[in-house]
Parts: C-alpha cells; structure tokens; sequence
C-alpha cells in the first residue's frame, strides 16, 4: 500500500495547474446516460473516484474511455447501456454512485442502485433523494441493501427537501430534464458544480432556470442530444483551496493557474484575515505568505460560507498559527478523525462536540500519522510541509479518490515529498 514521505521546513514556490473538480465530473459523467448520443467531457481529473465511476459506466454497457492523445478528455456513450444498475461491489468505497439513480431512472424507468457505502436511510441525506423521486411518482423499495426505483413516467414536481443536499439537487436536476411537466426545487443547494452541471444539461437541450440559486426550476423535455461542443468541467475550488492553505502554512508564493477566486471568496477571506497576500483574476490566484499565519476561526456551512470540504485543511494552518482559533462544523459529524493525528504531530487541538479549539504551536514534529478520509489527507500533507524532520502518511488512496497527483504538484513548487510502497 502506498504512502506520502514528506520532508517538511520548506517553502513552496512557482506554478500549479489546477485539475477540474471532482465534484462537478462525477455527476456529469452521470449525465452523459440521459441521451443516446456520445458525450465528450474536457478538464476530466485522473481520479480514483472518477476511475470507479468510469468503471461503473461500462458495467451498464456504456463506453467511457479517455482519449489517447487527451488525457483530460473523456467520452461516454450511454445509448449502449443495457444494465441501468449500480452494483455494491463497484459503488462502496464511493457515495456519489447516487447519482446514477436519477439518470438512470428517468431514462429507463427503472434503476437498481446499491446504497453507498457508509450510508445508513435516515442518518444520511440518501432518504431525500428518495423522497424527491417519489414526489415526481416514481415507486422506490429499499430492499436488501439496494434502492430498487420503477416509474412509467416521472412527472414534474414541487421538491422542498429537508436539508440542503449538492448530490439531491444533482439527481433532481437530472431526473426533472426528461421527465413530463415542470419541477421546482426548493431550498436547492447552490455549489458551482451545480451551476456547472445545470450548464452542461442546458447545451444538451434542458431547460433549466435559477442555477446557482436556492430555487431551480426545470421544464422536462422529451429528449437531450450531446453538447455541440465538448462541456469543458469547471475547476476544483476544493483542490485550489487546498494549495492556498499550503502556501499559508509553509510560507512561499505560489501562481493557482486555473483556479477560480470567486469560487473561494469564504475561504480566502479568511486566509487574508490570517495575513495571507492573495490576488487573483479570471482564471488565475497568487498567493504569498512569510512568517506564522494569525489563529482564524470559522464555522463551516452550507456553500457559499466556509466549505466543510476545506476545514480539515485550514485547520493544519491554525496549528502552527499565532494564537487560538475555534473551529465549528456544522455539516458532517465525525469530520474531526485527522485531529488525534495532527496531535501525533505536536499540534494542540481540544475538541468540544462539534467545535474545536486550536492553539497554534512554533513548529510541528514529523511523525508516522495515518489518514482517515480524503479532506483529512490533504490536512495531513499540509502539517507535514511544515513539520520539523520526516512525515508518512499511510492509506493515502484516501488522497488519490480527490486529488489529481497531489505530491507531483507540491514537488513541482518545492515541496519534499514522494510516493513510497
């Protein structure tokens, strides 16, 4: 099993393309089963998450291959799917097999999707996309670990969920393009990857209106095409957002090329108000850091606050920071397992429910330390930039379901740091 060796204590410097977003492709690589037609993706990340949906595709007869002379180019066909399922053993590791419900469903009239891994109906927003497809008349069971969905048709609804779910919006979106009638979404998430989603279903042919807002309203059509154009995928706000922590940490100045700001505003003014120099343009962020950042609290929400998906990040710079800072997560409950493992490092964290407090430290120790989840990787990583002697981190496939060869990157800009088995 591979792991990460850092050599911390450097700072970091030049270039960093941006890969695109994790979270905008796997759903529209799910997009592609709602026509017949060959779909043609540009700014695909090599991902493992991205490699198990493309697996997953060609299961239910799809072709989905990457170009040889592309690599970021992906093309899927989905008028040769004869299998509309989702079976476990393809979709554990991996919750956002969910959003094949929603295509698969509307298209064929029935679907077969197993329960994500880790997923339990009720703990997990998994109920609400159930709730929703019944609304717009499907029949659902959940029997013996798989949603089982039929519907002679899906009809236009009214869907006010419960909670605010990116996934339930994005099988919503999807489900409501071919389905007869209109659909309005209430209390709709609002991520740039559902913008970028509701982009690529409109130049298939949807008609789609209040991306980008809390409320979406689509008119089913009777049939999409392919985009004209290749959809080109959005870039990964979570990934930039990543880098610019790493630079906060580890000092340095560092060009994000691709990388959107006005995707990051909540996570960049805090980096600011952390004395972190950040500039940006249209496809473009700088940002240049010297010294022991300030201690910055933040309490994570729904976008567009402060992104659950980045705290675990800004709380590896909180650790060596000056002063203390109070960290509150809101979304997700167990999404503090990195903490014990940036106290292996030195760090001082106390945890109170679903608030921590950190007091920054001088400096980190290198330890063996061991990832728990993929945002908990990267904070991991960024801890071992900046601490003193060598880190490992183990089971870091975490890492590579989310991040598009991380450690080549960080290499690139000056960081000590290799892949070992």
């Amino acid at each position: 099993m591979d792991k990460l060796l850092i050599r911390g204590g450097r700072s970091l410097a030049g270039e960093v393309l941006i890969s695109g977003a994790k979270n905008a492709a796997l759903p529209e690589l799910c997009a592609a089963l709602l026509t017949t037609e060959p779909v043609t993706l540009h700014n695909v990340p090599r991902l493992h998450d991205v490699a198990t949906m493309l697996k997953l595709l060609r299961n239910m007869g799809a072709t989905a291959e990457r170009s040889e002379t592309r690599s970021d180019e992906v093309t899927i066909n989905g008028g040769l799917v004869t299998k509309p399922e989702a079976p476990y053993e393809l979709v554990k590791t991996m919750r956002a097999s969910i959003l094949a419900l929603g295509p698969l469903l509307t298209r064929f009239g029935h679907a077969t999707v197993s329960l994500p891994g880790g997923c339990a109906i009720g703990s997990r927003p998994v109920d609400q996309h159930i709730k929703g497809l019944q609304a717009m008349g499907a029949q659902i069971n959940v029997e013996h670990g798989y949603i089982i969905a039929r519907t002679a048709k899906l009809k236009g609804a009214r869907i006010t969920t419960d909670m605010v779910t990116v996934t339930g919006t994005e099988n919503f979106l999807m489900a409501a393009a071919l389905a007869d009638g209109e659909t309005l979404l209430e209390n709709a998430a609002q991520e740039p990857e559902i913008g970028d989603l509701a982009e690529m279903l409109i130049a298939m042919g949807a008609k789609i209106e209040g991306q980008g807002s809390s409320r979406i309203r689509i008119q089913g059509v009777s049939s999409l095409h392919a985009p004209k154009l290749p959809h080109r995928i959005v870039p990964d706000r979570i990934e930039a957002g990543t880098f610019l922590c790493a630079v906060a940490a580890a000092g340095g100045d560092v060009l994000l090329k691709g990388a959107q700001a006005q995707h990051l505003d909540a996570v960049i003014d805090k980096l600011r108000a952390a004395g972190v120099s950040i500039e940006s343009g249209a496809d473009w962020i700088r940002v240049q850091a010297s010294g022991r950042p300030l201690a910055v609290g933040f309490r994570t929400s729904e976008y567009p606050a402060f992104p659950t998906d980045m705290q675990a990040q800004f709380m590896a710079v909180d650790c060596i920071a000056t002063g203390t800072a109070k960290i509150s997560e809101t979304i997700f409950e167990n999404r503090f397992m990195h903490v014990n493992e940036l106290v292996r490092l030195g760090a001082r964290i106390e945890i109170d429910g679903h608030t921590a407090v950190v007091t920054g430290v001088e400096r980190l120790s290198g330890a063996t330390v061991m990832a728990t989840d993929l945002r908990a990787s990267a904070s991991l990583v960024i801890a071992g930039l900046v601490a003193k002697g060598e880190t490992v981190i183990e089971r870091i496939y975490h890492l590579d379901r989310g991040y598009d060869r991380m450690e080549d990157k960080l290499r690139a800009i000056g960081a000590d740091i290799e892949r070992v088995s």
